[in-house]
Formats: C-alpha cells, sequence, structure tokens
C-alpha cells in the first residue's frame, strides 16, 4: 500500500490543477494552500503543525522568484516536499550507542499499539547489524505477554530473559547483569503497557529509568489513531523524556496525523517504522523518503536498500554477464522471484515505486499465489527447457500443465512474459550491462 495514499491523492489532486494553469498568481496559489490545509486536517494533522506548515508553504510559495519561474507549479511541489521533510525530522535520527556496552534500549507505549511484536522486530534489526541482542520480558500484567515474546524473540534469533511475574524493576537491574555477564552488546527492555495513561504505569516506568539510565527509550505509538497518538507522546514524553518514537502499522489505514505531527509537537524524532506483520518488516525513517512517498514520488533508494539485502555481490555479477551475453533463462527468470520474495515481495516494492499513489498500489491486490503458479511451471520443466524454452511443443506443454497443476493458456502466457522480460533486459545491456546495485 502506498504510505497515506488518500493524503497523497488529495495534495496531487491540487498539484495537477495548479499544473494545468501553467502561470499562476497569488490569488492561485492561496486557494492552493486552503486545499492543501484542508487534506492535512482530514488526514488527522495537529491543527497548530497544519497552520504551520501552511503559512511556511505559502511564504514561500508567493515569493517573486516562484511566480516568474517557467513551471511554478514544480516549485510549489518542491516546496511543499521540502516543508513535509522539515516537519518529519529532516534527516534520519540513528539510535545512541552506549561507550561501555551494553546499549540499553527502553521499549514503552500503550496495549495495542504493537510494542511486544516491534521489540522483537528491532531486534531483529539490530542483529542484522551485527548486534548481539538481549530481549527482556518486564511486561508482567498483560496475560501471556512473556510468553508473546519469547515466541517472537524466537522468530527474531534473539534470546529473551525472564523472570517471571516479579518486579520489572529488578527484571531489568539483573538482565543488564546477564548481559554484561554474557556478552551481549544491546539490551532491548519490553515495559507493560496499559489501556490508557495510569499514574501507576508512568511511577513504574520512571523506576525502570531510573534503574537501568536507558541510553534509548523509545516510544511505540500505533500510527493508525492519528492525533491520539500525539496526545500519548505528549503524555509519555513529559514523564519520561523519551529519546524517539516508533511509529507501527504504517501499512494499514493510515491516514497520516501522527506521522506528520509527532516531531513538531514532540520535538523527538521518529527512528523506526513497522511496515508490515512480517519480523523484517521494519525500516529506519528517513523524513526525506516518507515526503517522496506521501507525494507518490516514489522511494527509490530503499528500493535499492532492499535489493542489496536481497541479492548477494556474485548474484549482481553472475546477471551482468547474463545482460552482456544475452543468456537470460527462465531458472534465471524463477530466481528474480525468490530475490523479489526476499525484498518483501512484488507489493513491497511496487508500493515504493514513483507514482505508487496514483496507480493505488495495495499488497492484498497483488495476487502472490499466481507468482507460486508460474514457480511451479518452471520447476515443472527440465532444464533443458528452462533454458532453451523455444523447444516447448503441445507434447511438452501438456506435460508440464498436469505436472504444475496449471494449464497450457497459463505457460502461454508466462512465455510471453519471459519475453518481455528479455526485451527489458535488453534495453538494460544498453546501459553497458551494469546493474544499478553497488556493494
Amino acid at each position: 500500500m502506498a504510505v497515506f495514499s488518500s493524503l497523497g491523492e488529495k495534495l496531487n489532486h491540487v498539484f495537477s490543477k495548479l499544473t494545468k494553469r501553467g502561470k499562476l498568481t497569488e490569488l492561485e496559489i492561496k486557494q492552493a494552500m486552503r486545499e492543501i490545509r484542508i487534506a492535512l486536517l482530514e488526514a488527522d494533522v495537529n491543527l497548530k503543525v497544519v497552520k504551520d506548515f501552511v503559512a511556511k508553504v505559502s511564504e514561500k510559495a508567493v515569493g517573486q522568484d516562484i511566480l516568474k519561474s517557467l513551471s511554478p507549479a514544480q516549485q510549489v511541489v518542491k516546496i511543499v516536499h521540502e516543508e513535509l521533510v522539515e516537519l518529519m525530522g529532516s534527516t534520519n535520527s540513528k539510535l545512541a550507542v552506549a561507550s561501555n556496552p551494553p546499549t540499553v534500549i527502553m521499549m514503552c507505549g500503550l496495549q495495542g499499539a504493537g510494542k511486544t511484536t516491534l521489540s522483537a522486530k528491532l531486534a531483529a534489526l539490530l542483529k542484522k547489524q551485527g548486534k548481539k541482542v538481549l530481549l527482556v520480558a518486564c511486561d508482567v500484567y498483560r496475560p501471556a505477554a512473556i510468553d508473546q515474546l519469547k515466541t517472537v524473540g524466537e522468530k527474531a534469533g534473539c534470546e529473551v530473559f525472564t523472570l517471571g511475574q516479579i518486579n520489572p524493576v529488578d527484571i531489568s537491574k539483573k538482565a543488564i547483569e546477564h548481559a554484561k555477564r554474557f556478552g551481549f552488546d544491546t539490551v532491548l527492555i519490553d515495559t507493560a503497557g496499559r489501556l490508557q495513561i495510569d499514574d501507576k504505569l508512568m511511577r513504574e516506568l520512571e523506576d525502570i529509568k531510573s534503574a537501568v539510565n536507558p541510553d534509548e527509550i523509545l516510544l511505540t505509538v500505533d500510527s493508525m489513531t492519528g492525533q491520539v497518538a500525539v496526545e500519548v507522546a505528549e503524555t509519555f514524553n513529559e514523564r519520561l523524556d523519551v529519546t524517539g518514537v516508533v511509529l507501527t502499522k504504517l501499512d494499514g489505514d493510515t491516514r497520516g496525523g501522527a506521522c506528520l505531527s509527532i516531531k513538531a509537537v514532540t520535538g523527538k524524532p521518529i527512528k523506526f517504522a513497522s511496515v508490515g506483520e512480517k519480523i523484517g518488516d521494519i525500516e529506519p525513517f528517513h523524513p526525506d523518503r516518507m515526503a517522496r512517498r506521501i507525494l507518490g514520488m516514489g522511494d527509490v533508494l530503499s528500493i535499492i536498500e532492499k535489493a542489496q539485502e536481497a541479492i548477494t555481490e556474485d548474484d549482481v555479477k553472475k546477471m551482468e554477464k547474463k545482460l552482456k551475453e544475452n543468456s537470460f533463462t527462465l531458472q534465471d527468470y524463477l530466481e528474480q522471484f525468490e530475490m523479489v520474495k526476499k525484498m518483501g515481495g512484488v507489493g513491497s516494492v511496487l508500493s515504493l515505486m514513483p507514482g505508487a499513489n496514483k496507480m493505488k498500489i495495495n499488497e492484498g491486490d497483488i495476487d502472490e499465489s499466481k507468482i507460486e503458479r508460474i514457480k511451479a511451471i518452471i520447476l515443472s520443466m527440465t532444464k533443458k527447457e528452462r533454458k532453451n524454452p523455444d523447444i516447448l511443443n503441445y507434447s511438452r506443454k501438456t506435460r508440464i500443465a498436469n505436472g504444475s497443476g496449471t494449464s497450457i493458456q497459463e505457460i502461454n502466457a508466462l512465455l510471453k512474459q519471459f519475453d518481455q522480460t528479455k526485451q527489458l533486459m535488453k534495453q538494460l545491456k544498453g546501459n553497458k550491462g551494469r546493474l544499478p546495485f553497488k556493494f
């Protein structure tokens, strides 16, 4: 799903009207700003934030340099993009690292925000970066919370420290001792949440903070709750002085209010975003990339990063050789599907492409079962057939269809699709055979 698709559609509708007018007057820009203001308010962005945002954009957009430029509409889009980036924090905010290990990260938030699962996702991400992470179960009140952390911790491949339902402050202290003794360089403490903020919860969190002196206090907020998430962030920040925010459910039906308001209201950066249900569906938050995704400009850098994680240097060299020799086979085609799967699936990749908002791409609309059927067809072929599909006559196709549980029509459709892909490969060959990935 394209990020904040509804907001993106409305903003792009405003921009398209400006583009049709060519030269712009100050009155036309003011009308556009009014529509942008309405779009942001409907996205549940904080009222004060909206007022400040529109005022800044208006001030820059009505400057004489903009009005007299050859493409004033493009200049307005550029200004809106720059101000969105500024609104969300300008740059990616990295995690603090303790000078003397372990680095202690305290996770907090209300029940239902996805804090426990998020803790495991963050642990998995840090492990991928070479960290040895210890997850600590300090939610001793919610039924099955400890078991849940054990389950997601196992998926993340990280040890979970538990002492049952004793005082969370004592658990935290003993966890730090355990981490030092066994060489863990990062400790993630999953604290208790509540259905709503209360003084008892806050006192407990303050006690844990005093006991372990965390390097980071990350607040998990449900991005689907809009202004409620901002209010929660304000309260937690007042009591704990959080160091950053993590947004969950950014892949859901999110209007955008939390994402566009939290930094401006609390002054604390968004550090990570959860973008799916899988353990690997978490990414560092980059304001500039998020702004581009909101405006339908795409997020090519994130696509490249996903590719670099899924594709090895040997894979790249192998593919470049295929391009040079024009020897792309159905076996290579099959491997491409596996690489895309590692990158999060077709829907995930397409949602980052330029124009994703206009295409209204939704991961649920991508029928992954069709991809599985394509893979079944190729796997039912002999090595010779995969290398040279021109030999596929009616008899061979019938055998493959029976072996893969598909039809001859599906096989023909695959072969046509494969030919189109080979044509694309020839075009890439014109780019000196180089793929757009560097290691």
